[in-house]
């Protein structure tokens, strides 16, 4: 089935009537105000941090780090277009890993001694790049922290097309697609692991990074741990031991690295994994059927229906990281790898994906819906929501409203940082939207990594346009 592109929604009333034909009950502000009136302009003070506006900047890997895992010149670029996007909150910039073996790609950014420098240098350039457009004061409200990483199942360490899975537990339906099967890591893998990212911790407090997201989302090792319901042993099992590693390592932080504030960024909900229908290459579960307990996973959501039921473990997490002096969240759900319209809503998917099984604005509200139920439970929290690229020219609406009615904290931005890495600073300053750099969702920012190329927004982005991937993937999207 066809949804109609945002780009076509060009009014605010034919936009309020899609949504209502579609029963799909997402607010949003007809104005976006100016600056001296903006929701989204507002500092916010937390731990005695003053974070200058409510836009932040999503991590994002991009495919181009060497193979010792250190930034390149695109790399280089891409955090100096974050520093020049006026967003105040800069979410780890991208995932990095804490050791080799838990690298997703062979290019991914890996954080160790030998690394450590040129991660700093990279932080700096985009701190620089906000003093060079904002003023040489402006980095006093800019909050800068790195996201730590273990691709667990995902791991690709080596070779692009050559899976190095270690998973957290069994997974019957993820299990089969890999060759050769997967293998656990066992219970002494997991309390060494715990040494590796106090260490990856250590070393991005002193590369000057204010604070380290423990990574708990989108089917990597810390978010499957969180679903390692058939893992036996301290790790699995009930909630208490499945929260055993994240706890652990915060814990482990706290104590061996002062002056560092730690975030967490989590899939509050997800799905059983999809699949590409043959008779329509539109998405749907991936059998065996969705049982009413599941045997894996966490905050399975059967229906949206059902959002605030499922958000149950979810909260459970919040409540122990509320106690343990996290303030720093951020929302997402799903996987890119299992279940992408759940994650990344999107009209164009990527080679390997599927077809819309629901019009994304659907998956877009879920996760504003899951936020907006988390941010009312847990007040005392700052939230950062996720899924607004998909809004395109009503994204400014819809974040606006939501900051305002408080239904979240920040506004978060991953590919449309890419494309429009400037959009904060125009909707901020009153200026007009550039309306051609809109993310469209074409998804060549997935598939150039998903034929080990990479990660850049390829159509709209001249620099990448430019660049010889562009013809590959362009014949690859239009076959």
């Amino acid at each position: 089935m066809a949804y109609p592109r945002i780009a076509a929604l060009k009014t605010a009333a034919a936009f309020r009537a899609h949504l209502e034909r579609n029963g799909i009950p997402l607010a949003f502000d007809e104005r976006i105000a100016p600056h001296a009136e903006s929701p989204l302009g507002r500092s916010i003070d937390v731990h005695g941090v003053r974070v200058g506006n409510r836009f932040c900047i999503l991590p994002m890997e991009g495919w181009d780090g060497t193979a010792d895992g250190e930034p390149t010149d695109l790399t280089r670029r891409r955090w100096r277009h974050f520093g020049i996007s006026g967003a105040k909150l800069m979410w780890g910039g991208e995932a990095v890993a804490v050791r080799h073996d838990g690298r997703a790609n062979p290019h991914q950014l890996m954080i160790n001694e030998r690394t450590q420098p040129a991660i700093a240098a990279l932080r700096e350039e985009l701190v620089a790049a906000h003093r060079d457009r904002f003023g040489s004061n402006a980095d006093r409200d800019l909050y800068v922290g790195l996201q730590l990483t273990h691709s667990g199942r995902h791991a690709r360490p080596d070779v692009y097309d050559r899976p190095a899975p270690i998973a957290a537990c069994p997974n019957p339906i993820l299990d089969r697609r890999v060759p050769g099967g997967v293998r656990v890591f066992e219970d002494a893998e997991l309390d060494r692991l715990v040494d590796d990212f106090v260490a990856a911790a250590r070393l991005a407090r002193d590369a000057g990074f204010s604070f380290v997201d423990v990574k708990a989302c989108h089917g990597y090792l810390g978010h499957e741990l969180l679903g390692a319901r058939n893992r036996p042993g301290p790790y699995g099992g009930v909630l208490e031991n499945r929260t055993r590693f994240m706890r652990t390592v915060i814990e482990a932080i706290r104590a061996s690295v002062s002056g560092l504030e730690i975030a967490v960024r989590i899939s509050a909900v997800d799905t059983v994994p999809y699949r590409r229908r043959a008779s329509d290459q539109i998405g749907e579960p991936e059998p065996p059927a969705l049982s009413p307990q599941p045997s894996v996973g966490f905050g399975i959501l059967e229906s949206d229906a059902e959002i605030d039921r499922a958000l149950d473990e979810t909260r459970a997490v919040l409540r122990m990281l509320e106690s343990l002096d996290v303030a720093w969240i951020c929302v997402t759900a799903g996987s890119p790898y299992y279940n992408p319209h759940v994650q990344r809503p999107a009209t164009f998917p990527p080679p390997d994906g599927y077809e819309p099984p629901e019009d994304p604005l659907r998956g877009v509200w879920r996760q504003i819906q899951a936020t907006a139920l988390l941010k009312r439970d847990f007040p005392r929290l700052v939230f950062v929501g996720s899924a607004y690229s998909y809004l395109q020219e009503w994204l400014p609406h819809v974040g606006q409203h939501n900051v305002r009615e408080g239904l979240c904290d920040f506004v978060g931005l991953g590919r449309i940082a890419l494309s429009y890495p400037g959009l904060p600073a125009d909707v901020l300053s009153g200026a007009p939207l550039a309306r051609a750099q809109f993310c469209r969702t074409f998804s060549d920012c997935t598939t150039g990594p998903r034929m080990g190329m990479v990660s850049g927004c390829y159509p709209l982005d001249k620099f990448y346009a430019g660049r010889p991937e562009a013809v590959q993937i362009r014949n690859v999207r239009v076959k």
